[in-house]
C-alpha cells in the first residue's frame, strides 16, 4: 500500500487534535456539574442565579492544566463543543436596525409633510417587500413630491460639506445608504458589547449580510424580558471628566488593601499596603477590622493583582481582565463605597489591552455630580464623526457638534487642559483622550494609538448620539430548558439506535469487512465531533440529525468498495488483487458522489439561517471525514489484515449474502415509460391536492408567533382551537407536539406588528385563553403540578423575515441545481448526463412536496419550514449521490465497450450497482426511520421528507435519470447516423 506512512501520520495528528479539543468539553461538563451541585438546595431545586454566580467567579480563572498550559474557564467555553439553543434552552433573537430614524436624523427631523408621508409609505411597503428601505423611500418620495429634490430636505447645517442644494438625488441616496450601513455596523458593535456583558456562556452574534439584521443567540438565558430590554435599549453616549489617581490616592491605597485581603482571605496573614500618614494608617486598620467583620463567603478563587504602583504620576488603574468580576463585587460593597469620595464612580474600558501575554483592562475613575448622575455633555450634541488622518498621517477621528454642544464642549475642555475626558457608551469607556487645549468650536480631533479599524469604530460610536438607530426584534425564539433536555435525549437515542442497527447489518452482511466499515464509522463520528469543537461550533438538533444521516451515508463508500471487491473475486481475482482493484475502481464514484453532496451542503450553509446552518456544517464535515475514513483508514486496516496475502482470513461476505444481488439481469429501461407515467400521476395528484388544500407552511415561511404549551394532563387540540379562535379572530392553529399533553399554538394575529405591546398582547391572549378554556393555572416553574400548564418555548417571525427566508430557500435550491449540473458536465463531458440528473432531482423534489400534500389529505400534516428545506437539499444531495454511482459505471462501460449497445450498457450498469444501491438505501433508511420514530416533533417533518426522498431518490436514479440520458443520447446518435449511415445505431 502506497503512502501508508502519510495516512498513519494524518490519522494520528487528526485524532490527537480531536482528543485535545474534545478534552475541553469534558472539563467544561465537569465544571457545569460542580456549579449545579453548588447551586442545588436541600430540596433538590437549582438556583440558576447562584449557578451563574459560581461560573462568573471562575470565568477568568485557570481551571484546566494541559501539559503545563493553563486555560481559564472563559477559554474552555470558547473551545468546547457547545450545545445549540435547541439542546440546552435559551433565546434566539433577530434584530433589525430601523432605517426610518436614520433618514429622519439626516434630515434634521424635518417637518415637511411630503417627506414624512414618504417615510410612512416606505415603512408600510417594507413590511411586504424585500427591496431596500432607501429604494422604497425614494419611490414613495417621488409619489408624494414628484417635482421636489431631496436636497431641499437634507441640505441642513449638520450636513454642510456633504449635501448642498445642488446635490443630486442619486448622490444623496448614496449618502443615506452609507449612513444606514454605518448605523448597522454601529448597532452591531454596541450589541456585541452588551451581549458580552450579559453573563451567558458562548453567546453568538452575527450580521446577516445584505440586510439590516443582526442575529443573536443566548444559550441558557431564563429572563427573556431582560434580554429584550437590554438589546432594544437606546445607546447612551456621554462625555465625563476623568479623576486622576493622585486626587484620591489615600482612598485607593485603602481599597487596594481590601482587594488584596479579599483575594488572599484563605491566608493566615494579610499585609496591608504601606501608607504615608498616621491618619491613613488608622483608616487602614479600620478597614482591616471592617473586612474581618463583613467578609463574604469565599466562593471564588481569584487572586487579584492590580498592575499599578500608587503614585501621583500614575495615569490610571490597570488590572488583569480575569479579576474584573471579583473587583466589581468588592466595589459594590457598602463598606467599600463608604471609603471612596461620593463624586467618583468607576467604569471599565470596553476593550482589553495585551501586555506580556496578559489581558489588561483599565478601570477609570469618573467625576460625577453629588446631586445627579447627569454627564457634563451628552452624545446627542454630536452631529457628525468621521475616521480621518492626523498631521502625522496616523488614524484619528474628527468630531462635529451642534451650537449647544460647542458651547458646553468649550467650557469642558477649558476646565480640563492637561486632563482626560472619557467617551462613555452604555457605561463603558471607549476612549479617554488628553485635552491639549481649549476647543472654542464644535470641531474636534481625537488622536491616539488607533488602528484604522479602531478609528472607524470610534467614529461610529460617537455618531450613536447624532443619528439614533433603534433596533427592533423581528424574529425571536425562546426554548425552555425542559424542551432542551428532551431534545438532547431524543438526539442521543436516535444516534445510538441508528449506529447499533447499522453495525448489526454491516457485520451480518459483510462479515469481517463489516467490522472494518464500523471502525471507519466510529472514526468518522469522532472526527465530526472533534472538528466541530475545533471550529468552536455548537451542536444543534439538526446537527445531530446530520450525524445520524452521516452514519447511514458514510457506509456508502465502504459498500461501494466491498461490492467492487466481491465483484473482482467473482471474476476470479485473488484476494489481494481484488482488494487493490476494488479500491481503485470505486474511488472515482466515491469522489464524485461526495463532491456533489458536499456542494449542496455548502450552498445550504451559505444561504441558510439558524438551525439549517448547523445541519449544513455537520453535513460538510461528515462528508469530508467519511471520505478520509472510508477510503484511507479502512484501506490501512485492510492492508494490516492481509499480511498473509491471498491466504489472509479477512472476508467481505457472509454465507447467506455471498452472491446476493450479484448476478442480476433485469431490463430496467424497458419499463421507463411506465415509470414516467407513475411518477407524473403521483406528482400531479399531489400538486393538485396542494393547490386545492394548500400546504402547511410553518411560521418560518408565513410569519407569526407560536408557543409550545405543556399541560399536566392530556388535552384535546380541537377544543383548544375552537376556544382560542375567539381570542384571535380565527387566525390560530393548535396541534399536538410530540405528546398528547403538549401542543403548539400558532397564530398570525398582529403579524405585521413588531412592538413589545403587540408581543405582550398576543402572549397574554394565549395564556388567558388557555386558562379560561381548560380551567388550569399558569406556572412558570420547571415542574408542572396538577391543574397547571406552562409555556415551554415560543417563537416569532416577522412577515419580512419570512419573505427573506422563502427567498433564500428558493435561491438555495436554484444554486444547488446549477452547481450539480456544472459538476456533472465537467466530470462526464456530456450534457445529457447533466440534464438527466437535474430532471431526476426536480422529479424528487416535486415528489416529496406531493407526498407532503397527500399525507396532509390523509390526516398526517407536516410543516414546511427551514428544516424542511434542509431535508429537500439533503434529498437532492443523496439522490445525486445515487445517480452519480450509476453514471460512473456507465462511463466505465462506455470507455470499455464503446457506444454500440447503449441501452444494454445502461441496464448492465444499473444491475452491476444494484447491490450497492439497495444496501446503501437500506442502511440510510434505517437511521432515517430511527429519526422519524425517536427524533421528536421538531424533526418529524425533516425525517418524513428524508424517508420519502431516499426511496424516491433510489427509484429515480434507476427509472428516471438513466432512462432520460438514454433517450437524449439515442436522439443524438440517431442524428449522427442519419449523417453517417456507416455508424452503428444504439
Amino acid at each position: 500500500m502506497r503512502n501508508q506512512g502519510v495516512i498513519v501520520f494524518l490519522t494520528v495528528v487528526v485524532t490527537a487534535l480531536c482528543l485535545y479539543y474534545l478534552s475541553f468539553t469534558f472539563v467544561s461538563n465537569n465544571i457545569q456539574q460542580k456549579a449545579v451541585a453548588y447551586a442545588t438546595d436541600e430540596s433538590g431545586n437549582v438556583e440558576f442565579a447562584k449557578k451563574q454566580a459560581y461560573l462568573d467567579s471562575i470565568y477568568r480563572e485557570p481551571v484546566y492544566n494541559f501539559l503545563g498550559a493553563k486555560f481559564t474557564y472563559k477559554e474552555i467555553k470558547e473551545t468546547e463543543l457547545g450545545l445549540g439553543l435547541d439542546l440546552q434552552g435559551g433565546m434566539h433573537v433577530t434584530l433589525e436596525v430601523s432605517p426610518v430614524e436614520i433618514v429622519k436624523g439626516l434630515s434634521g427631523n424635518s417637518k415637511d409633510a411630503a417627506f414624512n408621508a414618504a417615510l410612512e409609505d416606505a415603512a408600510e411597503a417594507s413590511k411586504t417587500s424585500n427591496e431596500k428601505y432607501v429604494d422604497l423611500f425614494y419611490i414613495a418620495w417621488q409619489n408624494n413630491a414628484p417635482d421636489q429634490k431631496l436636497s431641499g430636505i437634507f441640505a441642513t447645517a449638520a450636513n454642510r460639506g456633504r449635501i448642498s442644494l445642488e446635490t443630486s438625488d442619486t448622490d444623496i441616496l448614496k449618502i443615506i445608504d452609507t449612513e444606514v450601513e454605518n448605523a448597522i455596523e454601529r448597532s452591531f458593535n454596541i450589541l456585541r458589547t452588551r451581549v458580552d456583558r450579559f453573563g451567558t456562556s458562548q453567546p453568538n452574534i452575527q450580521r446577516i449580510q445584505g440586510s439590516g439584521r443582526i442575529q443573536i443567540e443566548l444559550p441558557g438565558v431564563d429572563n427573556p424580558e431582560r434580554v429584550r430590554n437590554l438589546l432594544q435599549g437606546v445607546a447612551k453616549l456621554q462625555f465625563w471628566e476623568v479623576a486622576e489617581v493622585n486626587e484620591y490616592l489615600a482612598e485607593l491605597e485603602l481599597v487596594n488593601s481590601l482587594l488584596v485581603a479579599e483575594s488572599n482571605a484563605n491566608k493566615t496573614e494579610t499585609t496591608p499596603a504601606d501608607t504615608t500618614s498616621t491618619e491613613e494608617g488608622d483608616l487602614a486598620s479600620q478597614l482591616e477590622q471592617q473586612l474581618a467583620e463583613t467578609k463574604e463567603p469565599d466562593d471564588f478563587s481569584s487572586q487579584i493583582s492590580p498592575i499599578f504602583s500608587l503614585s501621583k504620576s500614575n495615569a490610571g488603574l490597570i488590572y488583569e481582565i480575569r479579576d474584573t468580576v471579583a473587583i466589581n463585587r468588592i466595589f459594590a460593597r457598602e463598606d467599600v463605597k463608604s471609603l471612596l469620595p461620593r463624586n467618583i464612580k468607576f467604569l471599565w474600558s470596553v476593550k482589553p489591552q495585551t501586555s506580556d501575554n496578559l489581558e489588561l483592562l483599565e478601570l477609570h475613575a469618573i467625576k460625577v455630580s453629588r446631586s445627579s448622575d447627569q454627564a457634563p455633555l451628552e452624545g446627542d450634541v454630536v452631529t457628525d464623526a468621521r475616521q480621518t488622518l492626523d498631521q502625522t498621517s496616523r488614524p484619528a477621528v474628527s468630531m462635529q457638534m451642534n451650537a449647544e454642544g460647542a458651547r458646553k464642549w468649550r467650557k469642558l475642555t477649558s476646565e480640563n487642559i492637561g486632563r482626560r475626558i472619557a467617551v462613555v457608551l452604555d457605561d463603558f469607556v471607549y476612549t479617554a483622550p488628553m485635552v491639549q487645549g481649549e476647543i472654542p468650536s464644535g470641531q474636534s480631533e481625537i488622536t491616539g494609538n488607533f488602528s484604522m479599524e479602531e478609528a472607524k469604530d470610534l467614529a461610529n460610536i460617537l455618531k450613536s448620539g447624532s443619528l439614533p438607530a433603534p433596533t427592533k426584534i423581528v424574529e425571536e425564539a425562546i426554548i425552555g430548558p425542559t424542551l432542551g433536555k428532551d431534545a438532547q435525549s431524543q438526539g442521543i437515542i436516535s444516534m445510538v439506535a441508528g449506529l447499533v442497527l447499522v453495525v448489526l447489518f454491516m457485520v451480518a452482511y459483510y462479515a469481517k469487512g463489516g467490522f472494518v466499515a464500523i471502525a471507519a464509522l466510529v472514526f468518522n463520528i469522532f472526527f465530526i465531533l472533534g472538528i466541530l469543537a475545533q471550529l468552536g461550533a455548537a451542536l444543534t438538533l439538526p446537527g445531530i440529525a446530520g450525524i445520524v444521516l452521516t452514519i447511514g451515508m458514510s457506509i456508502d463508500a465502504n459498500v461501494l468498495i466491498f461490492e467492487r471487491i466481491k465483484e473482482e473475486i467473482r471474476n476470479g481475482a485473488g484476494l489481494i488483487a481484488a482488494i487493490n482493484e476494488g479500491y481503485k475502481k470505486a474511488f472515482s464514484a466515491i469522489l464524485d458522489s461526495n463532491v456533489t453532496t458536499f456542494l449542496t451542503g455548502a450552498i445550504l450553509y451559505a444561504l441558510g439561517q439558524g438551525p439549517v446552518k448547523g445541519f449544513a456544517i455537520v453535513l460538510m464535515i461528515g462528508i469530508a471525514s467519511s471520505f478520509f475514513s472510508a477510503v484511507f483508514i479502512t484501506r490501512l486496516i485492510v492492508h494490516w489484515s492481509t499480511k498473509k496475502g491471498d491466504k489472509s482470513s479477512i472476508s467481505f461476505s457472509t454465507p447467506w449474502a455471498g452472491n446476493l444481488l450479484g448476478n442480476l439481469n433485469i431490463d430496467f429501461l424497458s419499463k421507463r415509460k411506465i415509470a414516467y407515467i407513475i411518477s407524473s400521476t403521483i406528482i400531479v395528484i399531489g400538486l393538485a391536492i396542494a393547490a386545492i388544500n394548500g400546504l402547511k407552511f410553518g411560521v418560518d415561511f408565513t410569519g407569526g408567533r407560536s408557543y409550545i404549551v405543556e399541560f399536566s394532563q392530556p388535552v384535546v387540540e380541537s377544543d383548544l382551537k375552537v376556544g382560542l379562535d375567539g381570542e384571535f379572530d380565527g387566525s390560530v392553529e393548535v396541534k399536538t407536539f410530540g405528546g398528547n399533553n403538549i401542543v403548539k399554538v400558532t397564530t398570525s394575529y398582529l403579524i405585521n406588528e413588531d412592538d413589545d405591546d403587540s408581543n405582550a398582547e398576543v402572549e397574554n391572549k394565549v395564556k388567558e385563553g388557555i386558562a379560561k378554556i381548560t380551567g388550569l393555572a399558569l406556572t412558570t416553574g420547571s415542574e408542572i403540578g396538577d391543574g397547571q400548564f406552562a409555556i415551554r418555548g415560543s417563537s416569532k417571525v416577522g412577515a419580512t423575515v419570512a419573505d427573506d427566508i422563502k427567498k433564500s430557500s428558493a435561491e438555495a435550491m436554484f444554486f444547488a441545481l446549477v452547481a450539480i449540473f456544472l459538476y456533472i458536465l465537467l466530470r462526464f463531458r456530456k450534457w445529457q448526463f447533466s440534464l438527466g440528473s437535474i430532471i431526476a432531482l426536480v422529479h424528487d423534489v416535486l415528489f416529496v412536496i406531493a407526498a407532503f400534500a397527500i399525507a396532509s389529505a390523509l390526516g398526517a400534516t407536516f410543516e414546511i419550514d427551514q428544516v424542511f428545506i434542509a431535508a429537500i437539499l439533503t434529498v437532492v444531495g443523496y439522490s445525486i449521490n445515487d445517480t452519480v454511482i450509476v453514471f460512473d459505471r456507465i462511463r466505465e462501460n462506455i470507455e470499455f465497450r464503446g457506444t454500440s449497445k447503449l441501452v444494454n450498457m445502461f441496464n448492465d450498469a444499473i444491475n452491476q450497482t444494484m447491490a450497492r444501491t439497495l444496501i446503501t438505501s437500506f442502511t440510510t433508511l434505517i437511521v432515517v426511520l430511527v429519526l422519524l420514530i425517536f427524533g421528536g416533533e421538531v424533526l418529524r417533518g425533516f425525517s418524513f421528507a428524508l424517508f420519502i426522498g431516499i426511496v424516491v431518490g433510489t427509484y429515480s436514479s434507476i427509472y428516471i435519470a438513466s432512462p432520460i440520458v438514454v433517450d437524449l443520447m439515442k436522439k443524438e446518435l440517431e442524428a449522427e447516423n442519419q449523417q453517417d449511415p456507416a455508424k452503428k445505431t444504439a
